[in-house]
């Protein structure tokens, strides 16, 4: 079991518990009533959740059990950071944080590819 994507996995899952809450129920407050940003926002919340549950899992696959390729957990987590990370702060800012809008469908490919190397 990798210890550090163990624990890299539950800080995502429960920091995207936390942000999908605010998302539900405050972030109205900052951003308004614009359906796009809080459908964005939750989407960003999702994936977040469901690929901290992925890299938990897979990290706690002993290699005795089955060999995991190296990129699958990097690829993951640092898909998931930047796809669901740009996504909020393009929600929060947009004008500030414009320079990151190439850096959200570049990181959903990091995560396709963790999900394709689950494959080799």
């Amino acid at each position: 079991m990798s210890n550090f994507y163990w624990k890299a996995g539950s800080l995502l899952g429960l920091s995207a518990v936390g942000l999908g809450a605010f998302g539900a129920h405050g972030l109205v407050k900052v951003v308004g009533d614009d359906a796009t940003k809080l459908k964005n926002w939750s989407m960003a919340a999702q994936y977040q959740l469901i690929h901290a549950v992925a890299i938990v899992a897979i990290s706690s696959i002993p290699s005795t059990v089955r060999r995991i390729h190296p990129a699958v957990l990097p690829l993951m987590l640092g898909g998931t950071i930047g796809f669901s990370g740009s996504i909020y702060l393009l929600t929060l800012k947009r004008d500030q944080f414009r320079f990151l809008g190439p850096v959200t469908p570049l990181s959903g490919l990091s995560m396709m590819a963790g999900w394709a190397a689950l494959l080799l």
